[in-house]
Order: C-alpha cells, then sequence, then structure tokens
C-alpha cells in the first residue's frame, strides 16, 4: 500500500501563523490552503501511503460539494459518513462544509463474530440523524447497505460512485457561523445515541482556544494521531485543530494501532512530531508492547505535548510511561491531562503545559461517604487513599460549577459539575427532551460527571451514571477495578464494576475481571484473593466473575463501558433463570 513516490507534507512553511481565528471551517480551510501544509496517511508498517495537502483538500473538497448538489440534496441534509482514518473521510467531510451539509461521522469498528451488533448500531444511527446519503469504502459498505434496507436514503455507495457524479452547476452556499457544522454521536451509548449539534462559531470558539491558550500552538508544531475519526478527540483535536492552525498531520489507522502500538513511537520518531493525545490505555498498551531492544532507535525528544484524556486518567499508567520512555528523550514534563466532551465541541480545561501531571492523594473512603475530598499524607494508613489527576483550569470563556441539587459547592466538595461556555453544543439533534435535561437556565451544561474544583482547578472522580449505589452508600467503580488490577493476573483495562439487582431484586456489586489464566484451580484462587480484597479494603460483598481476554464490552471510541457490560450481565442471568425454569419443567412433566 505504500508508494516511493509519495511525500509527506511539511513541518516548516511561509503561510503566517493564525491562531484559528475564522468564523467558520471553511474560511479556515480557506486560509490552510494558501500553504504547503496538510495530512499524510501511513500504513500498519509505517510506510507512507497518501499525502493531502490543505491546497489539494480545499480544491478536493469544493469539487465534490457541487456533484454531492448535484443529488438535490438540501442545505442541511445529513450525510452518513463510516469514518475510516483515510482521505476519503476527510475530502467528504469538508466537502460538506462547503455544500452546506452536515457530515455525521460512524464508528468503523466491527469486530469479529459482531456483524449484527454493528449492522444493529449503524442502523440506530442512520436513523437518528435522518441521513440522506451514507458513504463507506469497500469494506464498510455492505454492513452500510444492510444497515440502510428499509430506510429513506437516497444513495448509499462507496466514494469512488460519488467521485463520478455528474457536478452541479449552482454555486456553493454561503456558510455562516450560526450553520450547522457537523453532529457528533456521543460513544456512551449505542441503544438511544444521542447526536451532539456543533455549529461553525461553536466548533472556531474551541479551536481557537484549544489552539491559543490549551496548547499554545505554533506554525512550527506537527501533530500526529491514531484516534479514530469518529471520536471527538480524533475528529476535533486531530483533524480540526491541525487544519484550523495551517500545520501538518500524521495519521496511524486505529486498527493498526492497536495490532502494532509501537508504530506510534516508530512514527513519533520518524516525523518528528510535536503533539499527540491518547487515553491513559493507549499509553499502557505502547509501554507494555515495547522491547528493550527497540528503546535506542526511538527518539521522542520533540514531543512537548502528550496529552491525555478521554477517560479516568491513571496516574500509575503515565508514571510507567515515562519510566520506559525516557532513554528515547520523552520529557515526562510533555503529559497534559485534560478533560472535554462533545457537548462542548471537545476541550474543557488543560492543566499548565511542560509541567507534567499532578494528582491529589484523596481519602477515598470519605470522597465516597461525605463528599468531600480531604488530602491524605503520601504513605498515609489512614484511610484508604487514591490519587486524582487534577485536569487544569478551564479555558477562557467556560464557568464551570460544582453542585448538588442545584446547590453550588465550595471548593474540595464534591458534585456534578455544570459548565457554561461559547463551544457548548446548541442541543442533541432531534432530541428535545434529552437536550432540556442536559442544558439548563442561563446556557449551563449538566455533564454528568462528578469532580471538585480547588483555586479553580478542576478534577474529576467519576461518572454520575456509573456510581454504585449499595444500601445508600456511594462506591467508585474505579475503586474496586483498582483492587483488581493489583493483581500480577489483571492488566489495566482488564476490570470493570457496576452494580446489578441479585436474585431477591436488591442491588448488588458486581466485580467482571477478564481471565487469561485456564487452569481452574488458579482461577478459582483469584476469584476468592479478589473477593477476600474488596471485603478488607473496602467492606464490601462483592460477586467476582471471569470472562474471556477481550470479552468486556467497549465504547466504539475504545473506552470500558460499564453500562453494556451490567446489561449483558443482566441478559445472560435472565437467560440462565429462564434455562433454569423450562429445565425445572421439562423434569416435572417426565415425572408426571
Amino acid at each position: 500500500m505504500s508508494q516511493a513516490n509519495v511525500n509527506a507534507t511539511p513541518t516548516r512553511h511561509e503561510l503566517p501563523f493564525r491562531a484559528a481565528d475564522f468564523t467558520t471551517l471553511t474560511e479556515a480551510l480557506d486560509y490552510a490552503a494558501q500553504g504547503e501544509t496538510g495530512s499524510n496517511f501511513y500504513t500498519g508498517r509505517g510506510g507512507l501511503y497518501a499525502s493531502v495537502s490543505y491546497d489539494e483538500l480545499r480544491l478536493q473538497a469544493t469539487e465534490l460539494a457541487h456533484k454531492l448538489l448535484g443529488l438535490g440534496l438540501d442545505k442541511g441534509a445529513r450525510v452518513a459518513l463510516v469514518a475510516e482514518t483515510n482521505p476519503d473521510f476527510i475530502r467528504f467531510f469538508y466537502a460538506c462544509q462547503y455544500a452546506g451539509l452536515i457530515p455525521v461521522a460512524l464508528p468503523a469498528s466491527v469486530k469479529v463474530g459482531a456483524h449484527y451488533a454493528y449492522v444493529s448500531q449503524l442502523q440506530r444511527l442512520l436513523e437518528a440523524s435522518d441521513a440522506a446519503i451514507g458513504v463507506a469504502s469497500e469494506g464498510y459498505l455492505p454492513f452500510l447497505q444492510e444497515a440502510s434496507e428499509g430506510l429513506t436514503i437516497r444513495m448509499v455507495d462507496a466514494p469512488e460512485a460519488f467521485y463520478a457524479l455528474p457536478a452541479s452547476q449552482q454555486q456553493l452556499p454561503q456558510i455562516t457561523p450560526e450553520d450547522i457544522s457537523y453532529i457528533q454521536y456521543t460513544s456512551g451509548s449505542t441503544r438511544f445515541p444521542r447526536g451532539v449539534v456543533i455549529k461553525h462559531h461553536t466548533a472556531m470558539a474551541n479551536l481557537q482556544s484549544m489552539i491559543t491558550h490549551g496548547l499554545e500552538m505554533s506554525g512550527e508544531d506537527r501533530l500526529m494521531s491514531w484516534l479514530p475519526f469518529y471520536h471527538d478527540m480524533g475528529l476535533v483535536g486531530m483533524v480540526l485543530v491541525p487544519m484550523a492552525a495551517q500545520v501538518s498531520v500524521d495519521y496511524l489507522d486505529t486498527r493498526e494501532f492497536a495490532m502494532r502500538p509501537r508504530q506510534w513511537l516508530n512514527l513519533m520518531t520518524q516525523t518528528r512530531a510535536t503533539i499527540s493525545f491518547a487515553p491513559s490505555f493507549g499509553y499502557d498498551l505502547c509501554a507494555r508492547r515495547v522491547r528493550a531492544a527497540d528503546i535506542a532507535g526511538y527518539d521522542l525528544s520533540n514531543w512537548r505535548v502528550a496529552g491525555i484524556g478521554a477517560e479516568m486518567i491513571r496516574p500509575e499508567t503515565l508514571e510507567y510511561f515515562a519510566e520506559i520512555m525516557e532513554p528515547c528523550g520523552f520529557d515526562r514534563r510533555a503529559f497534559l491531562a485534560c478533560y472535554g466532551m462533545a457537548e462542548c465541541t471537545l476541550g474543557i480545561s488543560f492543566s499548565p503545559l511542560s509541567t507534567g501531571f499532578t494528582t491529589h492523594h484523596i481519602d477515598s473512603d470519605h470522597l465516597s461517604d461525605h463528599h468531600e475530598a480531604v488530602l491524605l499524607e503520601e504513605g498515609s494508613t489512614q484511610g484508604r487513599g487514591r490519587h486524582f489527576v487534577n485536569c487544569g483550569v478551564p479555558l477562557p470563556g467556560f464557568d464551570v460549577e460544582i453542585r448538588d441539587d442545584d446547590q453550588i459547592l465550595d471548593d474540595w466538595h464534591s458534585g456534578v459539575i455544570y459548565l457554561r461556555g461559547p463551544s457548548v453544543m446548541s442541543g442533541y439533534f432531534n432530541q428535545p427532551e434529552e437536550s432540556s435535561h442536559a442544558l439548563c437556565e442561563n446556557g449551563w451544561l449538566n455533564t454528568g460527571d462528578i469532580g471538585y474544583l480547588v483555586d479553580g482547578v478542576l478534577t474529576i472522580t467519576g461518572r454520575k451514571k456509573d456510581l454504585i449505589i449499595i444500601h445508600g452508600r456511594n462506591i467508585w467503580p474505579q475503586d474496586l477495578e483498582h483492587v483488581a488490577e493489583t493483581q500480577p493476573e489483571v492488566r489495566s483495562g482488564d476490570a470493570v464494576a457496576f452494580s446489578a439487582p441479585d436474585h431477591e431484586g436488591e442491588e448488588s456489586c458486581v466485580l467482571m475481571v477478564q481471565c487469561r489464566e485456564r487452569d481452574p484451580a488458579k482461577r478459582n484462587n483469584l476469584v476468592r484473593r479478589l473477593t477476600a480484597l474488596v471485603r478488607m479494603e473496602m467492606s464490601l460483598d462483592c460477586f467476582v466473575q471471569l470472562v474471556p481476554n477481550r470479552s468486556l464490552p467497549r465504547t466504539s471510541s475504545g473506552k470500558l463501558s460499564r453500562a453494556k457490560a451490567r446489561l449483558d450481565y443482566i441478559n445472560a442471568n435472565d437467560i440462565e433463570q429462564l434455562n433454569s425454569a423450562a429445565e425445572e419443567v421439562r423434569l416435572r412433566v417426565a415425572s408426571a
């Protein structure tokens, strides 16, 4: 797939740097197209197979925009794009911007044996967005076509079919800041998808703030990413940010990263990229796969921003990565903890640059029981301590409050995070009830996240919907998962905790753990050990269930889905109870 005659777009260029001070994405691309920078795509073996400068991208996008308008689509019609990491996606995404159409990124994450689940997910997204057309590569097209059966979609085909369409002679519409730029479906729920509506002025406000204040970018920066384009960090952070800052970006497909995590380090070395982001599990996976013999071949000295977000940040994972990569020139001060969500376009708060990450060592029991963060000294035996990573101060323009039943809480007190600012969504697409629940009076957004403030610095402690409540006691699932991950058989990301009704209908605690061990005696030992540890450390009775490796459900962005794990567990128990009841009836009939 690699082509010898393809050259990557440069890092250094002559176009004067502008920090996203534009009114629309089309205006931003019009300016970036005057330079030489652009997007570059690499194979899993590290070969460059495609390079698209912003100049070429603008030309291709405007030509495609005319062809899409030739289908007779009205302004604001939704265009569903299976978001593979390739040049076709960015061409169609920006073509929609110029044509006044609204792109909707669909996940490109079908798993072996999950045909039905993936098609069902696509179908729900097509229905929810009321898509007018659908685009997918040859590999994903059969899934998208199957998902579109019975729906009123004008055309579902591969990119080549759209490129071959005749161009409309009508002028491209005038794009205004109030026009909808795109719809981003959140990764949390596949059964009831929520489409975040982002307008041009909303996107530009967040891009400008992140580029100027969060990342302090310059024209000498270069980005590198393996994040999926259908996730807000991948789309906004790694597609829109580099374009709006007129800098080059290098891409590795997410699936290729999962198979060859070391390629991330190879490409950081090869491209001399300065900015790259990942969830905690990405750093963990990479550090675990690195071989001692590889270390000398990496040069990470240019990596000035190693961003972490998209899930709860694990400080021990970052420490491990920094220790392993220090001989390669990686500076642990490059770590940049941040907090964001699709409902705010992307970025909300960033820790200070070039300082690394900081933590609070908190009494976890006191936090659960009294919703107050109380500091513990390192090594203290008083209480059960847990380190929470600080996510910095909110970007300019954001107001943040911590509330409990609409009461604003003081510093160190934990509650629901509310915020407002110029990059908050206008609502969920075609979901007025969901929108009214999330958006409150005076523009405040209920994030559903739990955290606390200290001198303006935000610290995230969990998700309200994930909180386990047993007999009135609040239990953080992360605490249970951490207990499991202290055992040598359990890796980071191998455990998920939730509550589920027991046979009497009472909520009970469940700890589901991926286990690679096949020896029954060793498996039983792990279950007994974890049960005893949870009881000893948390005074809690917990049912421990071992499941096969790689079987824990994840969202489309790769995060563990506690909600889906809970649903799978309940459904499996329901089926087991039905089978038991059916067997009991069969035995009674046989003995009659």
